[in-house]
């Protein structure tokens, strides 16, 4: 994450247009790989070591901000730790007890005796003593592990570092996403529930969903943490194939109303893994065979958000019978973990309203006992739900 005096940004009227750069410019790609290269294979240097070599390298050009963001990117991606034969503040503790009883006698002092003398106590060595002494301070912290990652995704970070950057003084942020399939949306809703957001989803038309969500600085407290974790759901959001971002802002010293705006033509590229779009091959397999051997009711992906409580739901399925149009919700639960089925099982024992059947996999080890209470039809399975007794429960809800 960068810092507030690393932002780098234009202003176009009440618009805050961040400075983004082309990470596939070969000026940029060179400076990357120059910053790269002072943390890489640098195990047991110190902090203070780097950010010297750090600052040497970026000296007095023009771009210095860039410079300063990407080696904050650097330095995330870094593991510190105190190195020490003996925990710092003992040692501390027996040189200044040392020092204090030579200056407390007739003997002059001498710094190397004192040194020597702790070292044979402690089994160290005059300059092990010397290295530890102060080992705890953040600037003596040795390099232990760098997470390594090529030029053009650490430019393609910045950027993304960038965006975040400039949430952290939202007030409010409206994000709508277009054409996305149901693992996107529930994708999105876990990450808004993981990261504690303040959500709320509004479908604008049969492709389009809004999600309006409070920025850091409209609570009256926390706002820190909150703004972290709203610049955390960010790739989220840029995993979506079509989206439009748009937060308002408090910007500067006087906390001037400020826009900005992000979209799917800026380009920015995410650096988390997309698990949001997998599909388990059982689900596709049971669609297709539902389809073949059901004449009477159409199977199509859920993909509508529906509030559950605190939380939202969006079922995997959609039944409608082709002759009465009635409609029936379909969630399998095979492909889920045991601790978050069960809670998503009260969320639905409690606020679920509208008719729905459960698939319950055999591999939860669920039992009857919790899914007493549910205003829905149950089937369980071994391997797939089988159609035919999907299609009989949906008949009988």
């Amino acid at each position: 994450m960068l810092t507030g005096k690393q932002v780098r940004v234009r202003y176009a009227r009440n618009r805050i247009v961040p400075g983004y750069i082309d990470a596939g410019d070969a000026s940029w790609v060179v400076l990357a790989e120059r910053l790269l290269e002072l943390y890489r294979s640098q195990e047991g240097r110190t902090r203070g070591e780097l950010e010297d070599d750090v600052a040497e390298t970026l000296g007095d050009d023009s771009r210095t901000l860039v410079h300063q963001g990407l080696a904050k990117l650097l330095e995330d991606r870094c593991e510190f730790d105190v190195v020490s034969g003996h925990p710092p503040e003992q040692i501390r503790e027996q040189v200044f007890q040392a020092a204090a009883a030579i200056r407390s006698s007739p003997v002059s002092f001498n710094r190397d005796h004192v040194l020597t003398s702790v070292g044979a106590a402690l089994g160290m060595t005059v300059e092990a003593v010397e290295q530890g002494l102060f080992a705890d301070l953040k600037s003596a912290q040795q390099l232990i592990r760098f997470k390594d990652i090529s030029a053009e995704r650490l430019l393609q970070l910045y950027n993304v570092a960038l965006a975040q950057a400039v949430l952290l003084r939202a007030t409010g942020v409206k994000v709508y996403v277009r054409r996305e399939p149901p693992q996107r949306y529930r994708q999105l809703m876990r990450a808004v529930k993981f990261h504690r957001l303040i959500c709320e989803a509004k479908r604008i038309d049969p492709e389009c969903f809004l999600l309006t969500l409070d920025g850091p600085l409209s609570l009256f407290s926390a706002t820190q943490k909150y703004g972290l974790q709203l610049a955390l759901f960010l790739p989220s959001i840029l995993h979506c194939r079509d989206f439009e971002l748009e937060a308002d802002l408090r910007w500067g010293p006087q906390r001037k109303p400020k826009v900005f705006q992000l979209t799917t033509r800026d380009g920015l590229v995410p650096q988390t893994a997309d698990i949001g779009m997998y599909v388990p091959p059982e689900l596709s397999m049971f669609a297709d065979l539902f389809r073949k051997k059901i004449a009477d009711w159409e199977i199509a992906e859920e993909t509508e958000v529906l509030p559950l409580g605190d939380g939202f739901w969006v079922p995997d399925f959609r039944l409608i019978h082709r002759v009465s149009g009635k409609t029936v919700l379909l969630e399998v639960l095979g492909f889920w973990r045991r601790s978050s089925a069960e809670k998503h099982l009260q969320r639905l024992r409690s606020h679920a309203t509208i008719p729905f059947l459960l698939a319950v996999s055999d591999q939860l080890h669920i039992d009857d006992a919790e899914l007493e209470g549910l205003p829905a039809g149950i089937h369980r399975f071994r391997q797939m739900p089988l159609p035919d007794e999907v299609a009989r429960l949906a008949v009988a809800v």
